[in-house]
């Protein structure tokens, strides 16, 4: 008997496809899902040559989306422009120091509305400088970098010291220039104090500025 070959069907590449009456499908039958994720509606285009009270929810929704996009980044603009102006002022006070590291200690707390502010170095027993072990920097931030705002501050003890307790978001920035391995070390109670958009550069001008005090003190 001779049996007729049958091909096999071709195999799909990737998942299957979604055709658009499986989605509607689907939305109907979840019909709070847009509902609660108000941050899709700034990805959607909104009707058109439709009236009624569903066009003016889903506007409405979209809006309400965008303002709160809107606000979010305001928000964060402002919390940059004041840690740049609360920077200066902290470079301001370098200028006429005689000890840079007892000025970051003393009165940069109070200048850049922070809980705490130090010099930390490995293997160095110095006034208003921490001291911390040899290879601390190094497993502190990450490879390539030179400075890092943390939301989730580890080791707070040891960098913190008796600010420990109060510190809840830290900043790390490492000197430049310097034969031994030396971090300036933030630590704030409040995350507005620190802010991580846009931080990287002012903390190296911050880092920058201060190694260039102690080198002429």
């Amino acid at each position: 008997m001779v049996h007729d070959h049958v091909p096999a069907p071709a195999p799909q590449n990737g998942p299957p496809r979604v055709t658009e009456d499986e989605v509607a499908a689907w939305l109907r039958d979840h019909p709070g899902f847009l509902a609660g994720r108000p941050d899709l509606y700034r990805l959607l285009a909104p009707p058109r040559r439709v009236h009624g009270d569903g066009l003016a929810d889903h506007m409405a929704a979209m809006i309400t989306a965008e303002r709160a996009a809107t606000r979010s980044l305001a928000e964060a603009a402002r919390e940059g422009d004041g840690f740049a102006t609360r920077i200066q002022a902290a470079v301001l006070a370098l200028i006429p120091s005689r000890d840079p590291a007892e000025t970051v200690s003393q009165e940069w707390p109070a200048l850049l509305g922070l809980e705490h502010c130090t010099l930390a170095a490995e293997g160095l027993h110095l006034p208003h400088v921490l001291s911390l072990p040899a290879g601390t920097i190094a497993r502190l931030l990450p490879t390539g970098r030179d400075t890092l705002v943390r939301a989730t501050p580890t080791e707070l003890p040891l960098l913190h010291v008796e600010a420990a307790a109060l510190v809840l978001r830290d900043a790390l920035a490492l000197l430049p220039g310097r034969g031994t391995p030396t971090l300036l070390v933030l630590g704030a109670r409040h995350a507005a104090a620190l802010p991580s958009r846009g931080a990287a550069a002012q903390l190296q001008f911050l880092a920058a500025a201060l190694a260039a005090a102690l080198s002429r003190s």
